[in-house]
């Protein structure tokens, strides 16, 4: 069965550079983007069927082309899980001091939070509803998902109300989702992650390339809206938007407005002593007490975000040392590498989180002046 849905995400898209780890333990990036206008709302489309057992449904997203200052779409798709009981937890845009910070996606054993952002398929703004492992197999919930059961019998139904009111997409800000993340989202971002596994990254890089996908060519409806397999934009199973989420209006000098992307890069930090500096925001709650109190807790995150830091810095230099002493061979001298960067992705990813919930908990409500 097909179901219909709008598709949501999020506001000044991305470049998403997501690396794959054999050892399966890295955690997901985050991109600061500041643009000074947002992408378009998310198209209306259908689900392709499934194409077969232990693929997860990924949700589609606007992202940002930064070499052509334009949007593009990157459809949604069916990936096969990393492992065995991993779900996705979709990427999302947040709103926070004026810029809007890119919440990367990952796969583990539960589904986090993503924004309030309503996707559809299962994903409809809190966890998901569109499956569920039993033991070793994934058991399809045929109400919100397009499962072809000739092919695939390990199903269930379990109807879920959804009622799609508007296409915003992205969480906080003016006209954003008004959502926080619940006790068991928080537990969720602790687990044991993976990033976007190789077959969702060459999706995306397909994604930019074509210039049909950019928003500017299609005006927030898009021709291939999502895609049976990943990469795959000419298959049978291309599904083509059945209308835009809403008008799109962007400004005519769009290539002068301000972009500034920075952030975490899993693929460039490798030790400790690569990461980047705290970068400490401006409190600007609308109240002075609470911007106070604000300062107050992100000097003390810092300091100690900094002791983990050298902390770590200092046991792996140490790590270096002795592996000098030893004339270690190759092999080992990358299995020592793969830790250290995984170390430091993994600590990177954990203070990225906490500035974010620091800046989520003193933000300005949306929409107070």
């Amino acid at each position: 069965m097909r179901k219909s849905f709008s598709f949501r995400i999020g506001l000044f898209a991305l470049v998403v550079l997501a690396m794959s780890m054999a050892t399966a333990t890295t955690s997901s990036a985050q991109i600061r983007i500041s643009v000074g206008f947002g992408p378009p709302p998310l198209p209306v489309y259908e689900q392709p069927v499934c194409p077969g057992d232990g693929y997860i449904w990924t949700p589609g997203y606007w992202a940002w082309d930064s070499d052509v200052e334009d949007y593009y779409w990157v459809p949604g798709t069916w990936v096969l899980a990393p492992e065995v009981g991993f779900l996705w937890t979709p990427p999302y845009w947040g709103w926070s001091d004026g810029n809007w910070i890119f919440y990367d996606g990952y796969w583990g054993p539960h589904v986090g939070f993503y924004g309030g952002i309503n996707y559809g398929f299962g994903y409809f703004g809190f966890g998901f509803v569109g499956g569920r492992w039993d033991h070793d197999h994934f058991f399809y919930n045929r109400a919100v998902m397009n499962v072809n059961v000739v092919n695939i019998h390990n199903v269930y139904e379990e109807r879920v109300t959804n009622v799609t009111v508007n296409h915003v997409s992205f969480n906080g800000g003016p006209g954003g989702i008004e959502a926080r993340p619940r006790p068991e989202d928080e537990i969720a971002a602790r687990d044991r992650h993976i990033a976007a596994v190789s077959a969702q990254t060459e999706h995306i890089g397909a994604a930019r390339r074509d210039p049909e996908l950019r928003a500017s060519a299609n005006h927030g409806k898009p021709a291939i809206a999502a895609t049976g397999r990943p990469g795959d934009f000419k298959g049978r199973e291309v599904v083509t938007s059945r209308e835009a989420g809403g008008t799109y209006n962007p400004p005519a000098n769009r290539g002068s407005m301000n972009t500034h992307m920075g952030g975490g890069d899993h693929g460039n930090v490798s030790h400790a002593k690569d990461l980047p500096p705290f970068e400490k925001s401006v409190p600007n709650t609308g109240n002075a007490k609470n911007d106070r109190k604000y300062q107050q807790q992100q000097d003390k995150l810092a300091a100690r975000q900094d002791q983990e830091r050298q902390k770590l810095e200092q046991q792996q230099e140490k790590e270096h040392q002795q592996l000098a002493k030893q004339s270690a061979n190759d092999a080992r001298k990358q299995q020592v590498e793969q830790r250290h960067q995984q170390q430091t992705q993994q600590m990177q990813e954990r203070h990225t989180q906490q500035r974010q919930q620091l800046q989520q908990k003193y933000q300005r409500p949306p929409g107070k002046k």
